[in-house]
């Protein structure tokens, strides 16, 4: 089970649009994984700590195995927090309040993956210094150059927060408390954000475990650099060669072993799997994709027709496979057990 968190600056992107859908689908499909995919409200209406109660819900909600599709496929034993740019820094503080509450109804997170994670500071590290003289030019070409970043956090926290806010620059007690086994922090060589990236690595790595069933001082951490790349770049250039061999990285990190087959490219369009669509206002619709961005539907409950994405506004979307024997049996309520649920949590 991996439970991913969109980024966007914690104000843009959302888990219902095109790029992070096909993400997700992706990594459902590479890693054989099943994904939720959270929705959480955006800056600067609802400024941060929202997004991070929005994530703290979804787990919650996972964690309750309240949906049987979730609580009959999910491998509970087994359950990854992810999340790229602002999401990887929700992520993050999703994994230190989970160590802090530890309960019989929290599930185990077995590891973190945070790729391009959005951390900051009021001193400029190196990548950060090599952005900083605007007069050149140079912060012009980096996708997040240090000017930009230093009004950030200001802005999503309303004004209540400079860049030495503990939530962006973590305190060394709070990394220490991280329960998770496995962490992997993925960075781009054109980052402005890379040393921050490397930087939290580094500390996770040297910091003992901080619970009896983990191994003392063996917490593993993978670091996985993208030479000559800048931020997000796999989001938006998912066939390039750097891009796969990123996926391919988080799926061995998943998985715990080499993939034994190229990552799946993203899906352009309507998914060609059937899929169950289950939509806001209470109709559940069994469709599979066509070609074009247009899709054949079986609705339960009023009829509707036309465009599935993104003008009926789905609440939730389960890949499955058209060969799957649940398929059959079970057309609406069940699924294979990899795919993405896609959810609001506020």
């Amino acid at each position: 089970l991996v439970i991913y968190v969109h980024g966007g600056s914690f104000c843009t992107e959302s888990a219902f649009g095109r790029t992070y859908h096909r993400y997700a689908t992706s990594l459902a499909a590479s890693a054989g994984a099943l994904v939720v995919s959270v929705e959480y409200r955006l800056a600067p209406e609802f400024p941060i700590p929202a997004a991070y109660d929005d994530a703290w819900a979804a787990l919650q909600w996972a964690a309750s195995s309240s949906d049987p599709w979730l609580a009959s496929y999910a491998d509970w034993g087994r359950t990854f927090l992810a999340g790229d740019s602002a999401g990887g820094n929700i992520v993050y503080h999703t994994a230190v309040r989970a160590s802090h509450e530890v309960n019989d109804d929290m599930m185990d997170i077995e590891g973190l993956i945070m790729v391009h994670p959005y951390f900051w500071g009021a001193k400029r590290l190196p990548s950060e210094l090599a952005w900083a003289d605007e007069s050149e030019g140079a912060s012009a070409t980096a996708v997040f150059p240090p000017y930009g970043v230093d009004r950030l956090w200001p802005f999503v926290t309303a004004g209540q927060a400079g860049n030495d806010d503990p939530r962006i620059d973590p305190p060394a007690s709070e990394v220490s408390s991280l329960a998770c086994r496995r962490v992997l922090i993925a960075v781009a060589g054109k980052d402005t954000l890379r040393d921050r990236g490397l930087d939290l690595a580094a500390r996770i790595r040297d910091h003992d475990a901080p619970w009896p069933w983990m191994t003392p001082g063996r917490r593993e951490v993978t670091v996985v650099e993208s030479e000559g790349e800048d931020h997000g770049f796999h989001l938006y250039c998912p066939l390039r060669a750097t891009s796969k061999r990123l996926m391919g990285s988080i799926v061995e990190f998943i998985n715990q072993q080499p993939s034994s087959s190229p990552a799946n490219p993203m899906v352009f369009g309507v998914p060609t799997t059937p899929f169950k669509d289950v939509f806001g206002y209470g109709t559940t619709m069994k469709s599979w994709g066509t070609r074009s961005s247009m899709a054949r539907n079986r609705a339960h409950g009023p009829g509707a027709h036309g465009p599935v994405w993104p003008s009926n506004k789905i609440s939730v979307r389960l890949p499955m496979p058209a060969g799957n024997a649940h398929h059959k049996q079970h057309p609406l309520s069940a699924a294979a057990p990899w795919g993405c649920v896609m959810n609001k949590f506020f």
